[in-house]
């Protein structure tokens, strides 16, 4: 089975109501699990829209090619600077396997720097399936702001 890591982003500011909160996924994305280790790599430039959220519901029609890949082109160049940060990586440990539940704590490395992150891991079906909530700020990412700083994104992905 592939592995799939997906990025939600969320909109803010003046004039949040004509922008579109979004899901990205990583298209080169790593996740190994040896005995207690797991890691993770993410390919920082194989970040793609897969189009707005509207009511917890995924509309790839709503955003434009041409949106698609402003949209990309900005992650890419002016938020996670993929050309010298090449990769993202999540190293970490499995704390506690509760059966249908796995907690698992590590350090997340995002723009060279190193912070400490925990996630909590549930089997479904033969996988793991997990989220986490991040402050890019942490990692020294300001939130993304346009328009005079009118429209803006959250500090939350």
């Amino acid at each position: 089975m592939a592995d799939h890591l997906h990025v939600f982003t969320f909109k803010d500011g003046l004039l949040a109501r004509i922008a579109h909160d979004l899901r990205l996924h990583a298209g080169r994305v790593t996740i190994v699990r040896d005995a207690a280790q797991v890691s993770v790599r993410v390919a920082a430039d194989s970040l793609t829209v897969d189009g707005a959220m509207e009511g917890g519901q995924l509309r790839r029609e709503t955003l434009s090619r041409r949106d698609r890949g402003k949209i990309e082109t900005t992650v890419r160049r002016e938020i996670l600077y993929a050309a010298r940060h090449r990769e993202i990586r999540f190293d970490g440990r499995v704390e506690a396997d509760e059966g249908e539940r796995l907690r698992v704590r590590g350090e997340l490395e995002l723009l060279g720097r190193r912070r400490p992150l925990s996630l909590s891991l549930e089997r479904t079906a033969g996988r793991l399936r997990g989220s986490v909530t991040l402050r890019p700020s942490e990692w020294g990412i300001a939130p993304y702001r346009a328009l005079a700083v009118a429209l803006r994104l959250q500090d939350r992905v």
